[in-house]
């Protein structure tokens, strides 16, 4: 992917080395009671154990960041390269949004190390890249990637860029009011929560293809990008995590969809470049 290597944006927190602050256990609102329930899931190991049990008050913000640790030369070249794909998500997004009948508003991205607090509550780097609603922030540890390349299988900057441009969907879902629509629903029937779940992130995916279509056609995409993406949503399915973490593939436990649905809705938003084409709740 063809990018401004001295890009710096302005809506990324760098919290790495900030820590979380406080004593005593983790506290998880009930959002993030969701967030790790289904990170949980997705790793194959209690992640409660790490972020712990307790529910915390709601609304806390993450801190911003008022000494962030510089890591080595990579390391800060992969947060600007972080920074530079946010900010391109966002301004297309920016564009579609009036479309669609409603203003886009930024989001701001924290980059961090071990753990955060968030206003979904607190996360350990185990828990993975997650978007909370409630501070409209997207959480990332700078580790994440090189498990997304050694662990999961998925190399490349374009693979990176998906997971961002992901998590960023799911902010397009909340300003479009689908996210509060999936929480009432599972409310009315906790039974569907997994199903809708599913539903939610899968039009993430394919609001990242629709990020990517962009892209291409604005020629920064350089050969393999495509293909980085593909696998790395497809490294991501629920039925590949289940496979490396050694448990039996159970469709009925998913809440992100299999490795073809992933990669199979990512690609409707690349070839259409339409969010219209992304209502996966609709009767398939």
């Amino acid at each position: 992917m063809r990018w401004n290597e001295g890009h710096q944006s302005p809506d990324v927190i760098d919290a790495r080395g900030q820590g979380i602050g406080g004593g005593g256990g983790m506290r998880l609102g009930v959002a993030g009671f969701i967030v790790v329930g289904i990170l949980s899931l997705v790793f194959g190991r209690n992640l409660f154990s790490v972020v712990g049990g307790s529910p915390s008050a709601p609304g806390t913000t993450a801190p911003r960041a008022t000494a962030p640790r510089r890591g080595d030369a990579a390391e800060d070249r992969q947060v600007r390269f972080v920074g530079f794909v946010l900010d391109d998500v966002q301004a297309t997004w920016a564009q579609l949004m009036p479309r669609l009948g409603r203003p886009y508003q930024r989001a701001q991205l924290v980059v961090f190390t071990d753990a955060v607090r968030s206003g979904c509550g607190t996360a350990g780097a185990d828990a993975g890249p997650f978007y909370c609603p409630a501070d409209q922030r997207v959480y990332l540890d700078v580790s994440f990637f090189r498990e997304l390349r050694s662990r999961l299988g998925a190399p490349g900057d374009f693979a990176q860029a998906y997971v961002i441009a992901h998590e960023v969907g799911h902010h397009v879902q909340r300003l479009l009011g689908i996210d509060a629509r999936v929480r009432q629903s599972s409310t009315r029937d906790p039974g569907a929560e997994n199903a809708l779940s599913v539903r939610q992130e899968l039009q993430a995916d394919c609001f990242a293809g629709v990020w990517a279509y962009a892209t291409a056609r604005r020629d920064i995409l350089e050969r393999g990008d495509l293909e980085e993406a593909l696998t790395a949503a497809a490294a991501v399915g629920d039925d590949q995590m289940q496979r490396n973490a050694g448990r039996r593939v159970n469709p009925e436990t998913w809440t992100h969809g299999s490795a073809q649905q992933r990669a199979e809705w990512f690609r409707r938003g690349l070839q259409s470049g339409d969010p219209g084409r992304c209502d996966t709740f609709a009767r398939q």
